[in-house]
């Protein structure tokens, strides 16, 4: 039963949870010193499970504001940015808050919130300069990559960057029977071919080998050593389990099918499907409810700036290749396809109105697909639905391609909150590697991040 999952990065959950305690510590703090200056030390205790059921509430509600506007992102945004985004979040966090405040009868809740803020944002600034100072001065994880060929130096190359994947690559363990090319001006150290690869690990403080050869088979990967290697606790992977675990995205262009068949994941099960769907059908009501009178209005200018209809009908592929009629709010003038070839999409589209630019930076041209989702055609979450046409392309020229229909196509996704808008088709390569992670690991907590990310990528339009 693959409810919940382990889906959240690990520097990513490390900062909710810190950025958690920092809210609740903050509210302790703050009722315990707005209580002791009014001399009322004595209604402390009464007080406390009241000031401790207030400040989970505040943990819960800024963590979530936190998500929200976009701060457990991977990447970086400027310190403006960033600064702008917290006091977003403080603003909305905090009145939502004070309101559960004084429902629950705090006294003072307005003064006890307005100190928490002092106390919260001195905590946020000693905290992120002590986080930034330890990583820098934090010696990075030590890695042995296991091959000397093209996707060999490929990881060495992104592990040099910096971010999540940052690693301190020790060096290159060549296959047998293989020559090391050529490596001058790489910077990069190969072992000696007869090396033991658990003694590399014990002299040079190894914590992780990565396997990047492209072929196994025939002796060319010491097993045994591997082996021994993993009995002892240090973790081996391959390219594929790497860019998983690290990239959240599975590669296609060096990717095994046996490693989709004898990998994890991959599980639709009948509980999956039944809570997958009960979600959907809760979700898109209330989102319906909640966001109708916007599609009123797009209802309402969309005629007014260019004449045609309101809704535009496209025929998609859906789960189990099955096709459906996608129903989107009109973006293009009439007849944008007037000869009949299907043309991608691309960033300030000539045939776009003035309204629908509008509505299509800010997402609101894809929720007429929430009745859909409704019908059950679609899911709030999946791979995005594609034409028929293109379907029938990259099926013939990207692997693995049809893996993303075995689930419903969703009103947003993974690779819509990871990738940039794509228009290309090697746009689509690279998209089908975030849809086939979010196939092989979905999970109702992956859903779940999926829209809240999707909250940050339309308010400060990334990903545009």
């Amino acid at each position: 039963m693959k409810l919940i999952t382990d889906t959240i990065a690990p520097r990513a959950g490390a900062a909710v949870a810190v950025d958690a305690i920092l809210c609740f510590s903050a509210l302790v703090l703050a009722a315990s010193t707005l209580a002791a200056n009014s001399a009322r030390v004595p209604e402390i205790f009464p007080q406390l499970p009241l000031t401790l059921a207030s400040a989970a509430i505040f943990a819960l509600v800024m963590a979530t504001m936190y998500a929200l506007v976009g701060l457990y992102r991977p990447g970086t945004i400027s310190l403006g940015a960033t600064v702008g985004r917290v006091t977003l979040a403080m603003a909305a966090g905090g009145y939502l808050t004070n309101l559960a405040m004084g429902a629950v009868g705090v006294p003072e809740s307005v003064a006890t919130l307005i100190l928490t803020l002092v106390y919260l944002c001195l905590g946020l600034l000693l905290v992120r300069t002590g986080g930034n100072v330890m990583r820098r001065v934090s010696p990075l994880a030590r890695v042995l990559i296991v091959g000397t060929g093209p996707e060999a130096y490929a990881i060495a190359r992104e592990l040099a960057s910096r971010g999540e994947m940052s690693r301190d690559v020790v060096g290159l363990y060549p296959s047998v029977g293989l020559a090391a090319p050529e490596l001058s001006g790489s910077g990069l150290h190969v072992f000696p071919e007869g090396a033991s690869i658990p003694d590399l690990v014990a002299l040079h403080g190894i914590q992780e080998v990565i396997v990047a050869v492209r072929e196994q088979r025939g002796g060319g990967v010491p097993m045994d050593q591997l082996l021994a290697c993993r009995i002892k606790g240090v973790p081996v992977l391959d390219f594929a389990g790497f860019c998983e675990k690290t990239k959240r995205q599975v590669p296609i262009d060096s990717l095994k099918g046996s490693w989709l068949v004898y990998g994890h994941g991959f599980v639709q099960g009948s509980v999956r499907t039944f809570v997958k769907r009960l979600f959907d059908i809760v979700s898109s009501i209330i989102l319906l409810v909640l966001l109708s009178p916007i599609m009123i209005a797009t209802m309402i200018a969309v005629p007014l700036d260019s004449r045609g209809p309101v809704f535009y009908r496209q025929r998609r592929t859906g789960l189990g290749g099955v096709e459906f009629t996608c129903l989107k709010f009109r973006s293009m003038f009439v007849d944008s396809e007037k000869d009949g070839v299907a043309r991608w999409a691309v960033r300030d589209d000539p045939r776009t109105t003035r309204v629908g630019a509008f509505i299509r930076k800010t997402r609101i041209d894809e929720l007429p697909q929430l009745l859909s989702v409704l019908k059950g055609e679609m899911s709030l979450v999946g791979p995005r639905p594609e034409r028929p046409s293109f379907v029938a392309q990259l099926k013939d020229q990207i692997p693995f391609y049809d893996i993303r229909h075995s689930v419903k196509p969703g009103v947003t996704g993974w690779a819509q909150v990871r990738y940039h808008y794509g228009a290309t088709f090697e746009d689509a390569r690279r998209k089908h590697q975030f849809d086939l992670y979010y196939v092989k690991n979905n999970s109702l907590l992956l859903d779940l991040q999926i829209l809240i990310e999707t909250v940050s990528v339309v308010m400060f339009r990334e990903g545009q």
